[in-house]
């Protein structure tokens, strides 16, 4: 089986990823991820925030893609690995930290009553400058969408090659 080939339990795509079908949406969203770039948001922590917002969201392409970024990037297979379970794993700077608890609260807004505590706001000011903490909040909003698409339209894991 190929990696493209779907497994006899994986549903298929119900169809075409709907940025290939919008005309500009595709354009739209990478401007956006481009933005965050400009603004100092570092591609390693994007790629970190954008697998833990994967991994919540059950997006299995954005899953392989963000890890196999992070690999291409030279991050080390722990670290990877760990995303999932950052709060018990040694490996991430308390910069980090702070970003994926972030991705966690903005990713399940519905989850809690205080969505983004003014406690957990401060610290990530303690981190990050204002347009760099802006670009971060841009950041995870952006791979919300891309998540919520893929999930919706059953995009199969293996068809992303990067």
């Amino acid at each position: 089986m190929t990696a493209t080939t779907t497994a006899p339990h994986v549903p298929a795509p119900r169809m075409a990823q709907p940025v290939m079908l919008v005309p500009g949406a595709m354009e739209a969203l990478q401007a956006l991820h481009a933005a965050t770039a400009k603004a100092g948001l570092r591609a390693r922590l994007s790629e970190l925030v954008n697998l833990r917002a994967s991994q919540l969201n059950g997006c299995g392409v954005c899953v392989e893609m963000h890890a196999a970024a992070l690999k291409g990037m030279g991050e080390r297979d722990e670290r990877i690995w760990a995303v999932a379970a950052w709060r018990e794993a040694p490996y991430f700077t308390d910069a980090e930290r702070v970003a994926l608890e972030l991705t966690e609260e903005l990713t399940r807004l519905a989850d809690r009553p205080a969505v983004v505590s003014d406690e957990l706001w401060e610290r990530a000011a303690q981190h990050y400058d204002e347009t760099q903490l802006a670009a971060l909040t841009i950041a995870i909003a952006g791979i919300n969408v891309w998540n919520r698409l893929n999930v919706a339209t059953r995009q199969v894991s293996g068809s992303y090659k990067g």
